[in-house]
């Protein structure tokens, strides 16, 4: 066996992390992988592939690596399946090609011996979402909802664990792992990885529980209560952690968001902070002034309708929008007046706009035009 440094192979130093060696091979087979060669430059690459692998195979062992470290490459210069001899790259390479492992992370745990990725790993559980709606007036104050939902959780029966009775595994004699030993024509290759019977926990069930039948999940109706902030707007989220679907193998829980939708106001649109109406006033209100009294998403506010006020004109009341989330601060309130006509007038309202008829005023807009 030819002298090798296996961390100048991967490019990481002597004190490097399994992490960082594991994030180094992974840009390295991305690089080097055949698969992805040039025409011309096939056995180079395979060549590279085998060299990073085999570095790896050494490093990514907690055992190999002190053997390494302390005596080097003639660590693994004997033969037996305590050494680097014997590992597979070819198979390796083929099983990649085939589909057998979904990405680089899968190479890395076949070359460490498959522990990480066995299927007793943590699984976080899913997240759920959960739509729910809201008046305008409840968006304006907050408001505390309670939510009631259909989640899988753990089985209180049996704790999550799908029996009540367990015995230790006789096949790993309850490690969880088991050793493989496989002849290829490099020599015996050995490789640890987790139990298929007891999937790495070590113990097989000697009953099932009766309330979740052995799948260590039900399915229960549960209430959620949910605080919703004042000046929330539509389609916001909020974010219950850990109120999603359970984990696997003991994984935390998803998250839980619910999703807010505001209904339409009867007078109001909102404008994100702010809200606008539209207040009718008579021609008399606009042309002589008044002052009304208006709406607001929370109760009236009095609102001086200067003399003169053409329809359509918009006034701004200050701070008496919505609310912004998680601030003490607030949007205004746009009211729009529309001057109303009157449809049917009574003899003497005639007689009075007839008399306005004769006045002239002295800003005609045609008397601009014309001169």
């Amino acid at each position: 066996m030819t002298n090798k440094d296996y961390y100048e192979t991967l490019g990481v130093e002597r004190n490097a992390t399994k992490e960082e060696i594991k994030k180094a091979f992974k840009k390295l087979a991305l690089k080097y992988h055949p698969d992805r060669s040039p025409e011309d430059k096939r056995k180079e690459y395979e060549d590279k592939f085998k060299e990073i692998n085999e570095a790896v195979s050494v490093l990514g062992d907690d055992k190999k690596r002190q053997q390494y470290d302390q005596y080097g490459n003639s660590a693994f210069s004997g033969g037996g399946t305590g050494g680097f001899q014997g590992f597979d790259f070819s198979d390796i390479m083929s099983q990649f090609r085939s589909g057998s492992f979904g990405d680089f992370d899968d190479i890395f745990d076949h070359v460490f011996g498959g522990s990480s990725r066995g299927n007793s790993r943590l699984r976080r559980g899913s997240d759920l979402l959960y739509e729910t709606e809201i008046t305008l007036e409840e968006a304006y104050s907050g408001i505390n909802k309670t939510i009631q939902l259909n989640k899988l959780e753990h089985c209180k029966e049996c704790n999550g664990k799908g029996a009540n009775k367990f015995e230790s595994c006789h096949h790993c004699h309850g490690s969880g792992y088991m050793k493989k030993t496989q002849r290829t024509p490099f020599g015996l290759f050995q490789q640890t990885g987790p139990c298929p019977y007891c999937h790495g926990k070590g113990e097989l069930p000697q009953d099932s529980c009766s309330e979740c039948a052995g799948e260590r999940l039900v399915r229960k109706r549960k209430k959620i209560e949910v605080s919703i902030p004042a000046g929330i707007e539509s389609s916001m989220r909020l974010r219950l952690k850990g109120e999603g679907e359970v984990g696997e193998n003991n994984g935390p829980s998803g998250d839980l968001y619910v999703q807010i939708s505001i209904m339409a106001h009867k007078f109001f649109e909102r404008e994100r902070e702010n809200l606008h109406i539209t207040i009718p006033i008579s021609f008399s209100q606009a042309a002589l002034g008044d002052e009304i009294e208006v709406p607001t998403i929370n109760g009236k506010a009095k609102l001086k309708i200067p003399a003169g006020t053409q329809t359509e004109i918009v006034f701004r009341m200050r701070d008496k929008g919505m609310p912004l989330v998680n601030h003490d601060m607030y949007g205004d309130q746009m009211v729009t007046v529309h001057v109303e006509i009157p449809q049917k007038l009574t003899k003497k309202q005639i007689e009075l706009i007839k008399q306005l008829k004769e006045e002239k005023p002295s800003n005609s807009f045609l008397k601009k035009i014309f001169g």
